[in-house]
């Protein structure tokens, strides 16, 4: 019997375990195409963003001076800005089912439960099998409790599982107090899966220039273990799937969080920097740990370092290096 990669997302059949993330390589159909030929599981498409949107139509000059007029026309740039884009990302869901068999997986970026919500429905109705909600709402306003912050996460699970037939994800970020007790009480409403983790912008100071720049845009092999130590400890525990995000560059890294119980592992920065290519052998890796470790199925080895199957589970709650530094010189 031969190595058999398949597994399961969401209720979706995957040949492997591997998903490409969202990011501008999941913009072009050929890409998706190379995508499923060299073997991923799936392909979420590039986030379509609120935020982003919303800029895009406050930012345009309408010109003279006459306040109803203003307001009228931002309220047509609004509309035509918002469909124009909305109907771009409609017609790449349905051109990538006609090319390709592997799921796709839509993705919207917002940070209210809006009119995205509607949204939401217009993606299934193109075709997506899936649908992966990137929420983030950074905790820096000292008036805002954290559980309201908290509401806005089961407002939206709660409004996307009353409309939605497809199964759905929600991509967090570690930014919430009592994470555990959170995730686990967000897993038992409407959603299918929890990617963890997202990767936010992060800012940086240019002392030369004296302003505010952006940190990087890929991830780091080093960014793994955090994702690796939250996939170990939720595993079991969630009512819902784990997609481990972040951090994971290699064949190597993907065996990690499949042992910590992760039902499937997203990779995006390592495609940018290594080309598409490294699909192929990250997946050709994964296939000679397994025939080296005699394991036939991705289901044989998954979550067996997990926090529920080890005796020494408080190695991943441990907080402190304790003895390293104690006796590094």
């Amino acid at each position: 019997m031969g190595i058999d990669l398949s597994t399961n997302y969401m209720g979706l059949k995957l040949n492997s375990p591997l998903v490409v993330g969202s990011s501008t390589l999941s913009n072009s159909i050929e890409n998706i195409k190379k995508m499923e030929k060299l073997g991923v599981g799936a392909v979420v498409l590039n986030s379509l963003f609120e935020e982003q949107i919303t800029n895009q139509a406050d930012s345009m000059d309408l010109g003279g001076t006459n306040s109803d007029l203003q307001k009228e026309g931002k309220e047509y740039l609004n509309y035509y800005v918002k469909n124009n884009e909305i109907g771009n990302y409609i017609n790449l869901i349905k051109d990538a089912k006609k090319e390709v068999n592997i799921p796709i997986i839509a993705s919207i970026n917002c940070n209210s439960a809006n009119e995205w919500i509607d949204f939401a429905k217009k993606i299934e109705d193109a075709g997506a099998d899936a649908l992966e909600v990137n929420i983030f709402i950074l905790p820096a306003d000292d008036t805002i409790k954290s559980d309201e912050i908290e509401a806005n996460y089961f407002e939206i699970s709660k409004k996307l599982g009353e409309i939605l037939t497809i199964p759905f994800a929600l991509k967090l970020g570690t930014y919430f107090s009592g994470f555990s007790h959170f995730l686990t009480s967000l897993s038992y409403s409407k959603l299918s899966g929890m990617v963890l983790f997202n990767r936010f912008y992060s800012p940086d100071i240019d002392i030369e220039n004296m302003k505010i720049v952006e940190a990087g845009l890929y991830s780091s092999p080093i960014d793994l273990y955090n994702t690796l130590r939250w996939t170990a400890l939720l595993s079991g525990k969630l009512d819902c799937e784990i997609a481990a995000s972040t951090g994971i560059h290699d064949g190597e890294a993907m065996i990690k969080v499949l042992l910590a119980g992760a039902q499937v592992a997203y990779s995006v920065s390592t495609f940018y920097l290594n080309g598409l290519d490294r699909i192929e052998e990250m997946l050709n890796e994964l296939k000679v740990w397994m025939k080296k470790h005699n394991y036939d199925t991705i289901e044989s080895f998954r979550g067996k370092l997990s926090k529920k199957r080890i005796k020494d589970y408080h190695l991943y709650e441990r907080g402190q290096f304790m003895k390293y530094f104690s006796s590094h010189k």
